[in-house]
């Protein structure tokens, strides 16, 4: 975690950013804290193109809570929680549950490979939110390394709904 030039800022009037936890193509993921419920939380803030068009910045609000509803839909401890959407300066802002943990691509970078049992027990973890996803009428799309995040017991939790589906949403 590092601070960076959002940290301190309140967003929506409630939720202050702390650290910047990670960072990808569409945006950057804090670690903040929820004032009104006194409970730490990630907040996905969405970073437009500084050139992006005033329909590429639509697309890209509409997209934003459609992954929040998508993940929002979606109750299982393999799947991260999704507790508020907020906007702030016409950019949407997903709010999550905290999990304190390492990406999976992390993980091995800095520990090397999975002991095979180890591996094993996180597929068929992954498995199983997957399966609840696609009961649920969720295609996740994007399961990669960078999007399943390790927590210190080994827990494993499938994060960034970005580019997911839902059956019968055009």
């Amino acid at each position: 975690m590092h601070s960076g030039p959002g940290t301190g800022r309140v967003v929506a009037g409630r939720y202050r950013l702390h650290s910047q936890l990670g960072r990808g193509a569409m945006g950057i993921v804090w670690h903040g804290r929820d004032e009104l419920l006194d409970r730490e939380v990630a907040v996905k803030q969405v970073v437009l193109p500084p050139m992006a068009s005033a329909d590429e910045a639509h697309a890209t609000y509409r997209r934003t809570i459609r992954e929040a509803r998508t993940a929002a839909r979606l109750s299982h401890p393999g799947v991260v929680t999704v507790f508020d959407v907020v906007e702030e300066d016409g950019v949407p802002w997903i709010v999550m549950e905290l999990i304190r943990a390492r990406p999976l691509d992390q993980v091995i970078a800095e520990d090397g490979p999975l002991q095979p049992a180890q591996a094993a027990q996180l597929g068929l973890s992954l498995l199983d939110a997957l399966t609840t996803a696609h009961a649920a009428g969720v295609l996740h799309r994007d399961v990669k390394p960078s999007n399943v995040l390790i927590s210190p017991e080994g827990k494993a939790v499938l994060t960034d709904f970005g580019i997911a589906t839902v059956q019968g949403d055009p």
